[in-house]
């Protein structure tokens, strides 16, 4: 009985598929995006991956698609979500980029590590501020304030940095305190 009234429950009510639906074509994502490098390589020489770029490369997706999963199970808000789903990206690509080429320099510049300083404000802000919008705001905010700032320090030390960069990871950063903040006004009007 209990499975005839779980099923009757989800009549009229395709919500949990298109959920499920969204879920899969994400993950399929994310396989097809590890598998890209491996049938590129098949094609030329310029894409070289080792085993341990594959292993790194997955790891991040695995990450990352772990993330936005508790992220939308944290909260059904669409802005919410929207929000949880850029400042990943950001942080993703932002990963991605200093891995592969480097931003400040090339990939083995010691500076480079000052990304993953930016990187380690946006967690111990999404922490302090336990996942509620307000505070994840707050963090998103002050994320995209330290990635303005690695770039003025490496201006000024003569190391070099591409401000266009710069300027596309501030502004995913503050679109996502700014989605973040929409979110918690619309749970405040809706209570």
């Amino acid at each position: 009985m209990r499975g005839v009234k779980m099923m009757s429950g989800n009549v009229g009510n395709d919500s949990g598929w298109r959920r499920n639906r969204w879920r899969i074509v994400g993950w399929c994502t994310a396989v097809i995006l590890l598998l890209l490098p491996l049938i590129a390589m098949q094609f030329t020489d310029e894409v070289d991956w080792n085993v341990a770029d594959f292993i790194v490369f997955g790891a991040m997706l695995l990450v990352a698609g772990g993330a936005f999963e508790m992220a939308t199970r944290l909260s059904s808000n669409q802005a919410y979500r929207a929000a949880s789903g850029v400042a990943l990206a950001a942080a993703f690509i932002l990963i991605w980029v200093n891995l592969a080429v480097g931003i400040i320099g090339n990939e083995e510049n010691p500076a480079n590590l000052m990304c993953f300083g930016v990187l380690a404000i946006a967690f111990v802000g999404v922490v302090i501020a336990r996942f509620q919008p307000n505070g994840m705001a707050r963090a998103m905010v002050a994320t995209a304030i330290a990635q303005a700032l690695v770039a003025v320090i490496a201006l000024f030390t003569g190391l070099g940095y591409t401000f266009v960069i710069t300027g596309g990871f501030v502004a995913m950063w503050l679109t996502s305190a700014w989605l973040f903040r929409k979110s918690r006004l619309e749970a405040t009007s809706q209570t």
